[in-house]
């Protein structure tokens, strides 16, 4: 592992990250062990040298195909509100993209099963996630709509692309006393909390956000 290079220097050092988190906090991010997890996952490594100087600013970065890195607030909000309750036993992502906001999962849950239907966005995803060592996470190729069945339960199900409706797989892959985060929507996304207890399920709309779509089949 090169500590420089996860380090980082200039736009992506350390004191350019606490400038970060200070915008965080203004934005409404409170919990710290969050904040801690944003702070210690090296943005600047899931993102095209070009534009690493970027890397730690507020917003959403293009990562290729299409897709983009989610800004570090939407990255800390979902988290936040999945580990409301504490520490998850096995999460499941749909939508691993670069690995970003998987390697922050990876510091709450004790399992992170990913999933990503663009196998070069994956491949990119395994380098990142392998040079952080984060052991604990499993990905796999395949329809992010369709969960990951041979895994579930999950305790905690995260989704990084908007649904027009939530995915029936989901609902029945989540564990009886779930939690599952997701933005819902087509031209206007709400960010989503869906609770389950036993058999019934309890949906809360959260905020509005932006996510690319969350499209079928493998590519």
């Amino acid at each position: 592992m090169n500590s420089a290079r996860l380090n980082g220097i200039g736009m992506t050092s350390q004191r350019t990250r606490a400038r970060m988190l200070e915008l965080l906090r203004q934005q409404g991010i409170k919990d710290e062990a969050v904040l801690a997890a944003i702070n210690a996952v090296p943005r600047h490594i899931f993102v095209d040298e070009a534009i690493s100087h970027r890397a730690y600013e507020v917003t959403a970065l293009p990562i290729g195909y299409g897709q983009t890195i989610s800004s570090p607030y939407t990255v800390a909000r979902m988290t936040e509100v999945l580990f409301a309750a504490g520490r998850l036993n096995k999460v499941l992502e749909i939508g691993t993209g670069c690995g970003y906001q998987t390697a922050v999962l990876s510091r709450f849950a004790e399992a992170v099963y990913s999933v990503e239907r663009i196998s070069p966005l994956l491949t990119k995803a395994r380098k990142h996630l392998r040079e952080l060592r984060a052991a604990n996470v499993r990905l796999k190729h395949s329809d992010g709509g369709m969960g990951l069945a041979e895994a579930a339960p999950f305790d905690g199900i995260i989704m990084t692309a908007a649904a027009t409706h939530v995915p029936e797989d989901l609902l029945r892959q989540l564990a009886a006393d779930g939690r599952m985060v997701l933005p819902i929507g087509n031209v206007e996304q709400q960010l989503t909390l869906i609770e389950r207890t036993g058999r019934e399920y309890r949906q809360t709309v959260l905020e509005p956000v932006r996510f690319v779509p969350l499209l079928p089949g493998v590519a």
